[in-house]
């Protein structure tokens, strides 16, 4: 499995099926727990036919976390590129959340939880931590806040 990253102009918006926000709430990030799942994963999720790609952003945060008040950067596309080279592409943003209220009853989230880092309880393992710290990179923030 390969991840790149992309320019955001680089490749067409249309081929972006997913959205995935690195989130801060109070100086710490957030991650989310699924119902089915006993592993963390940052915001994010599919992207609905006629969707542009920052509204699923916008929405997986709200659905997943809670968030109310919230500022939106779109900082690269990524993409997943598995062995038999399948390519899948998504959008990664970072998002700074200022009020958080509870999650939406039909979310598909049991927990959320605030770090100063990454968990080792991963769902993606091979991905997130890529994501993660290509975003640092991008926006200029130390691995120890």
């Amino acid at each position: 499995m390969q991840i790149n990253f992309y320019d955001l102009d680089v490749i067409d918006d249309v081929k972006l099926k997913y959205a995935v926000i690195l989130t801060r709430y109070n100086n710490q990030w957030l991650y989310v727990k699924h119902k089915e799942r006993q592993t963390w994963e940052i915001p994010g999720g599919r992207r609905e036919p006629n969707e542009p790609i920052e509204e699923t952003a916008r929405r997986e945060l709200y659905e997943e976390t809670g968030a109310q008040s919230f500022s939106l950067l779109p900082l690269y596309v990524y993409s997943v590129k598995i062995d038999s080279g399948d390519e899948s592409y998504g959008g990664l943003y970072y998002s700074e959340v200022k009020e958080i209220g509870p999650l939406p009853p039909e979310s598909e989230i049991g927990e959320i939880i605030f770090m100063k880092g990454l968990p080792n309880d991963l769902t993606y393992p091979s991905i997130q931590p890529e994501l993660y710290n290509k975003a640092l990179l991008k926006l200029d923030i130390g691995h120890q806040e």
